[in-house]
């Protein structure tokens, strides 16, 4: 299984208009070779350089096997057309871009995108970034990584 973005490809710098602070606007996503036996998808976005854990940015989930992208900027809501998302750790849903300290260097931003054996993750009414990766993990089938960088 493969994740792509028309916007920056993988280990290259992500645009300013995905970043907090110029726009705040999702990236769009493409997927593409899930295994057969893929029954949804759910996706993550973390930065593992941020300092002292890793910040989760956003995490979409229950996304249906016929749905092979994520159009760019994804209104910042618990569900959209069928799908949902999640609170990130900056305590709203949906997407929150880079924001990674002044002078802090490049982070790598993780954009996971599991396939998953099942319709419907069992998560409660409003899950964190966090919540939706562990159930997600527990289940994949299979596993997709883009890196997209980012610097103030």
């Amino acid at each position: 299984m493969r994740i792509t973005s028309p916007l920056f490809d993988d280990g290259a710098e992500m645009p300013r208009e995905c970043a907090l602070d110029g726009g705040n606007r999702s990236p769009p996503l493409v997927w593409r070779d899930a295994p057969p036996e893929t029954r949804s998808f759910a996706l993550v976005c973390d930065d593992p350089d941020a300092p002292g854990h890793a910040w989760r940015h956003w995490a979409v989930y229950d996304i249906p096997r016929e749905q092979v992208a994520l159009a760019e900027g994804l209104p910042e809501v618990n569900a959209v057309r069928g799908i949902r998302q999640a609170k990130n750790d900056f305590g709203h849903l949906g997407y929150g871009g880079p924001c990674p300290p002044q002078g802090h260097g490049t982070h790598h931003y993780h954009f996971r995108l599991f396939a998953l054996p099942v319709e419907r993750l069992k998560l409660s009414r409003e899950p964190s970034c966090q919540d939706v990766e562990r159930a997600a993990r527990r289940l994949a089938i299979a596993e997709a990584d883009l890196v997209g960088l980012y610097r103030r």
